[in-house]
Protein backbone atom coordinates (compact mmCIF):
# COMPACT_ATOMS: atom_id res chain seq x y z
CA UNK A 1 0.00 0.00 0.00
CA UNK A 2 1.07 3.54 -0.75
CA UNK A 3 -0.20 6.54 1.17
CA UNK A 4 0.30 10.05 -0.11
CA UNK A 5 -0.06 13.24 1.90
CA UNK A 6 0.05 16.64 0.21
CA UNK A 7 0.84 19.92 1.90
CA UNK A 8 1.73 23.48 1.03
CA UNK A 9 -1.48 24.76 -0.50
CA UNK A 10 -3.01 28.09 0.41
CA UNK A 11 -4.17 31.48 -0.74
CA UNK A 12 -1.81 33.61 -2.80
CA UNK A 13 -2.11 36.68 -4.99
CA UNK A 14 -1.64 36.46 -8.72
CA UNK A 15 2.04 36.48 -9.58
CA UNK A 16 2.97 34.81 -6.33
CA UNK A 17 4.51 31.43 -5.61
CA UNK A 18 3.72 28.30 -3.66
CA UNK A 19 5.55 25.05 -3.12
CA UNK A 20 3.54 21.87 -2.76
CA UNK A 21 4.96 18.75 -1.17
CA UNK A 22 3.76 15.16 -1.30
CA UNK A 23 5.13 12.69 1.22
CA UNK A 24 4.76 9.00 0.42
CA UNK A 25 4.78 5.87 2.50
CA UNK A 26 5.85 2.54 1.12
CA UNK A 27 9.14 0.76 0.86
CA UNK A 28 10.02 1.31 -2.79
CA UNK A 29 9.41 4.98 -3.42
CA UNK A 30 12.14 5.06 -6.06
CA UNK A 31 10.06 2.58 -8.07
CA UNK A 32 7.02 4.88 -8.21
CA UNK A 33 6.20 7.11 -11.13
CA UNK A 34 4.77 10.28 -9.60
CA UNK A 35 2.48 12.99 -10.86
CA UNK A 36 0.56 16.11 -9.93
CA UNK A 37 -2.99 16.67 -11.10
CA UNK A 38 -5.54 19.35 -10.32
CA UNK A 39 -9.28 19.76 -10.34
CA UNK A 40 -11.13 23.05 -10.42
CA UNK A 41 -14.81 23.33 -9.45
CA UNK A 42 -17.05 21.99 -12.20
CA UNK A 43 -14.11 20.71 -14.23
CA UNK A 44 -12.49 17.35 -14.78
CA UNK A 45 -9.24 16.41 -13.13
CA UNK A 46 -6.36 17.46 -15.35
CA UNK A 47 -2.70 16.64 -15.65
CA UNK A 48 -0.19 19.15 -14.31
CA UNK A 49 3.21 17.46 -14.19
CA UNK A 50 4.83 14.04 -13.93
CA UNK A 51 8.26 12.70 -13.08
CA UNK A 52 9.89 9.37 -13.74
CA UNK A 53 11.28 7.08 -11.06
CA UNK A 54 14.79 8.49 -11.14
CA UNK A 55 13.71 12.04 -11.97
CA UNK A 56 15.39 12.00 -15.36
CA UNK A 57 12.18 12.40 -17.36
CA UNK A 58 9.65 15.10 -16.69
CA UNK A 59 6.55 16.34 -18.46
CA UNK A 60 4.32 19.36 -17.93
CA UNK A 61 0.95 20.49 -19.12
CA UNK A 62 1.30 23.33 -21.62
CA UNK A 63 -0.60 25.62 -19.27
CA UNK A 64 2.08 25.40 -16.58
CA UNK A 65 5.29 25.05 -18.58
CA UNK A 66 7.97 27.57 -17.64
CA UNK A 67 6.06 28.40 -14.43
CA UNK A 68 5.91 25.12 -12.50
CA UNK A 69 8.73 22.74 -11.61
CA UNK A 70 8.30 19.17 -10.43
CA UNK A 71 11.06 17.43 -8.52
CA UNK A 72 11.57 14.47 -6.25
CA UNK A 73 13.80 13.45 -3.37
CA UNK A 74 13.82 9.66 -3.24
CA UNK A 75 15.71 9.63 0.05
CA UNK A 76 12.90 11.64 1.66
CA UNK A 77 10.15 9.83 -0.28
CA UNK A 78 8.79 13.19 -1.30
CA UNK A 79 7.92 15.02 -4.49
CA UNK A 80 7.51 18.74 -4.89
CA UNK A 81 5.74 21.17 -7.16
CA UNK A 82 7.22 24.64 -7.22
CA UNK A 83 4.63 26.99 -8.64
CA UNK A 84 5.69 30.46 -9.74
CA UNK A 85 3.88 33.29 -11.51
CA UNK A 86 0.57 31.88 -10.33
CA UNK A 87 -2.59 32.90 -12.14
CA UNK A 88 -6.23 32.85 -11.00
CA UNK A 89 -6.86 30.00 -13.45
CA UNK A 90 -4.42 27.87 -11.43
CA UNK A 91 -6.99 27.80 -8.62
CA UNK A 92 -7.87 24.16 -7.94
CA UNK A 93 -7.42 21.26 -5.60
CA UNK A 94 -4.02 19.76 -6.35
CA UNK A 95 -3.54 16.01 -6.04
CA UNK A 96 -0.41 13.95 -5.84
CA UNK A 97 -0.54 10.53 -7.53
CA UNK A 98 1.68 7.46 -7.65
CA UNK A 99 1.92 4.59 -10.08
CA UNK A 100 3.75 1.47 -9.02
CA UNK A 101 3.33 -0.45 -12.29
CA UNK A 102 2.34 0.03 -15.89
CA UNK A 103 4.11 3.26 -16.76
CA UNK A 104 7.54 3.09 -18.41
CA UNK A 105 8.62 6.64 -17.56
CA UNK A 106 5.68 8.93 -16.79
CA UNK A 107 2.11 9.44 -17.92
CA UNK A 108 -0.41 12.24 -18.29
CA UNK A 109 -3.31 9.78 -17.91
CA UNK A 110 -4.79 9.87 -14.40
CA UNK A 111 -6.30 6.43 -14.95
CA UNK A 112 -2.84 4.85 -14.85
CA UNK A 113 -2.10 6.12 -11.35
CA UNK A 114 -3.28 3.76 -8.66
CA UNK A 115 -2.69 5.86 -5.57
CA UNK A 116 -3.87 9.37 -4.76
CA UNK A 117 -3.51 11.84 -1.95
CA UNK A 118 -6.37 13.72 -0.36
CA UNK A 119 -5.57 16.94 -2.21
CA UNK A 120 -4.53 20.42 -1.15
CA UNK A 121 -6.37 23.60 -2.08
CA UNK A 122 -4.58 26.30 -4.04
CA UNK A 123 -6.42 29.59 -4.46
CA UNK A 124 -4.97 32.42 -6.52
CA UNK A 125 -6.66 35.80 -6.14
CA UNK A 126 -6.59 38.43 -8.86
Amino acid sequence: QVQLVESGGGLVQAGGSLRLSCAASGRNFNAYTMGWFRQAPGKEREFVAAISRNGARIDYADSVKDRFTISRDNAKKTIYLQMNSLKPEDTAVYYCAAATTGIPYYSTNPGLYGYWGQGTQVTVSS
